[in-house]
């Protein structure tokens, strides 16, 4: 049974990951830091703390982490009011609270984002709760954020399904003991997924809808 279906948001429900990883490159080079972009791809979906500490070299000067945060969070706010959510992704949420599931998000968005995430996907009225990076003392791959997920939802472990678009967010649901399923909307492969342990891997959130019956996310 799934009583409680969690989403990640970024890559997952609204398609962030690129502007996510414009905005590193640009908020690193202003503070000194070559960093590829394909390096700073494939660690999004990390909270920023880990994502520093992946990207950086461990001897910086980390009084310039939160000056890099800042400017990351300047660079990408300017995207806001643009963000667009995945075709079918305010539907899904919509076809699981009605079998009755109850439906959570999982950022590692802080509030102000989340609040221009949830305004993009526009689907408050399937939400059961939400939780963002001030609810967890460690971001993903650390599974805090889906252990609050799962207290907010009232389920145990193995009566949820959670849905991302990340490694981190698979290796993050298998501490938690939840199954996850993978969506390629982020841009990273289904071989790494399906390596990293998800059950399941779709092409994007309008695909799980259209095999919503067969798929783990059915009650």
């Amino acid at each position: 049974m799934t009583d409680a279906v969690i989403f990640d948001v970024d890559g997952t429900l609204v398609d962030t990951d690129y502007l996510h990883a414009v905005a590193w490159w640009e908020a690193f080079r202003q503070h000194g830091h070559d960093v590829a972009m394909a390096e700073i791809h494939r660690a999004i979906g990390m909270g920023s703390d880990k994502l520093l500490d992946r990207l950086l070299p461990p001897d910086r000067d980390r009084d310039d982490d939160d000056p890099v945060r800042a400017a990351h969070l300047a660079l990408y706010g300017q995207y806001w009011t643009r963000l667009r959510a995945f075709d079918g992704a305010a539907d899904l949420l919509r076809r699981c609270a009605a079998q009755g599931s109850r439906v959570v998000l999982a950022s590692s968005a802080g509030d102000t984002e989340l609040r221009a995430l949830r305004a993009a996907l526009d689907a408050d009225d399937a939400i059961t709760a939400v939780t963002s990076s001030s609810d967890a003392e460690q971001s993903k791959p650390a599974p805090d954020i889906v252990n609050i997920a799962l207290e907010r939802a009232g389920v145990p472990p193995e009566r949820a399904v959670f849905v991302g678009d990340a490694v981190w967010d698979v290796e993050a649901c298998k501490k938690a003991g939840v199954r996850c399923v993978g969506v390629l909307s982020g841009g990273i492969s289904r071989q790494e997924l399906e390596e990293a342990g998800a059950v399941a891997v779709y092409q994007s959130t309008a695909d799980i809808l259209a095999h919503f019956d067969a798929s783990p996310l059915s009650a």
